[in-house]
């Protein structure tokens, strides 16, 4: 049994909706993220728990649970383990690897992949001056340091010749370089793969000829948070926004026959939305309302059509891998493909990450938007169409539920053993951190 699991980083359900009914399988129409962003939402999927029982999310970003992860326990059983993340925060540097034959990334977050890659960025800006000779400079420092000297060689090519658009390929976030990857493959039999695809994502930058005219300006989140954002057009924000998932549905496509041919079971799904202006927010670094924790899921394969409104959880996903691969293990979450699914379900949000706090230190009434913005919240979902979730102005919810919703909400946050985690010193590259704060984590 081939089974492949792809995340489309940060799409929204609307927008899902729009430009994706192409994609066959069946939808879960009903389905919800458990966090806001994707480091929590991917341990989740990883542990088939909620991301404070296993201590990864805002104050803990690496994948340094106890617990046997996903692609351990299929690895266990006999699996070929590979995996292509585009995303910075999935990567080796935070421990995602876990338990892959393979891991592979765009050569946009190499340096996230290696802790030993010469650091390009702070050399670029402190040698600006010194004309074309300083990359011999670089060159012999990249040989003699100790540094991994081929990759830290090739993330410098990379970054100053940009190989893609040398060879008249698309420059995206790495949809290409995964199909690719794909393409190149010769899969066997128990197969698992994943994918995280970023195409979706800040800064909202798709190849040239998906782009609107104009120009967008989306504002930084510790700029929102601060309360100093001035000038911003919706409209062209939420314009850039649906060029970049126009982008990601053509080169989805290309990338979803590919995995039908070689992969019994493709699960596709979003791990979170993403706010366009609603509550005065863009990104996902805030809060837990609906339009980051709606999401699109589908479980393409055999017998898999039409939709459904049953109330499921992304929590479910790793159930539902693990039933396909004939993997007993406990897990919060249920088997998409059995009966009994639509409980409830909590959402959480965990605070702020040390970087975006750190940003916020600068500003001098930096307590007060601690205190409004780096407090935990929590929401809770309920059949047949209820959530209900916190916000800093108080309690809000929709759709309808026989339970009552608070007492469903605090019943099941004490069945949690909550591990207790701290914000420690991540030392990043001034590379890393630049990548960071462009997709707006920092």
């Amino acid at each position: 049994m081939n089974v492949a699991l792809v995340v489309l980083d940060t799409l929204r359900k609307d927008a899902f909706d729009k430009q994706f009914d192409w994609l066959p399988g069946r939808r879960y129409e009903n389905a919800w993220a458990p966090s806001n962003w994707t480091v929590p939402v991917h341990a989740a999927l990883f542990t088939g728990k909620y991301a404070s029982e296993v201590g990864v999310h805002a104050k803990g970003t690496t994948l340094d649970c106890k617990e046997r992860v996903l692609a351990e326990q299929l690895s266990d059983a006999g699996y070929t383990t590979r995996a292509f993340s585009a995303n910075p925060n999935i990567s080796r540097r935070f421990q995602f690897h876990r338990g892959f034959d393979q891991f592979a990334g765009s050569w946009k977050i190499r340096h996230f992949n290696s802790t030993d890659i010469f650091d390009w960025s702070q050399f670029i800006n402190e040698t600006k001056r010194e004309g074309f000779t300083r990359y011999l400079d670089a060159v012999w420092r990249c040989i003699t340091e100790d540094v991994d000297t081929w990759n830290s060689l090739r993330q410098g090519f990379d970054l100053k010749f940009r190989p893609n658009k040398i060879r008249g390929k698309v420059v995206d976030d790495g949809a290409q370089n995964a199909l690719g990857r794909i393409r190149e493959t010769a899969y066997g039999d128990d197969e698992f793969l994943f994918l995280n695809l970023m195409e979706a994502h800040g800064p909202y930058k798709p190849p040239e000829e998906y782009r609107s005219p104009g120009a967008h300006n989306k504002p930084a989140p510790v700029e929102v948070f601060a309360g100093a954002v001035t000038d911003v057009n919706n409209g062209d924000i939420k314009q850039a926004y649906d060029d970049a998932v126009r982008y990601l549905s053509d080169i989805y496509k290309d990338i979803f026959a590919e995995l039908r041919s070689e992969f019994d079971y493709v699960i596709t799904l979003s791990d979170h939305g993403e706010m366009l202006g609603e509550h005065g927010l863009w990104d996902h670094q805030y809060g837990l309302y609906p339009e980051l924790t709606h999401v699109p899921l589908v479980v393409s394969g055999p017998d898999m059509s039409g939709s459904t409104d049953s109330l499921v959880s992304l929590l479910d996903v790793h159930q539902t891998v693990l039933g396909l691969a004939g993997i007993e293990a406990p897990s919060r979450g249920h088997n998409l493909l059995e009966s009994g699914t639509g409980g409830a379900y909590l959402t959480e949000y965990h605070g702020l990450t040390r970087w975006l706090l750190d940003e916020l230190a600068e500003f001098d009434d930096f307590q007060a938007l601690r205190d409004r913005y780096d407090e935990p919240l929590s929401g809770i979902v309920l059949p047949p169409s209820y959530y209900g979730y916190e916000t800093d102005d108080g309690w809000a919810d929709r759709g309808d539920t026989d339970s009552d919703p608070k007492a469903r909400l605090e019943a099941l946050q004490e069945e949690l053993e909550e591990r207790e985690v701290s914000i420690g010193e991540k030392t990043l590259s001034d590379e890393a951190m630049n990548r960071l704060e462009e997709l707006g984590y920092a």
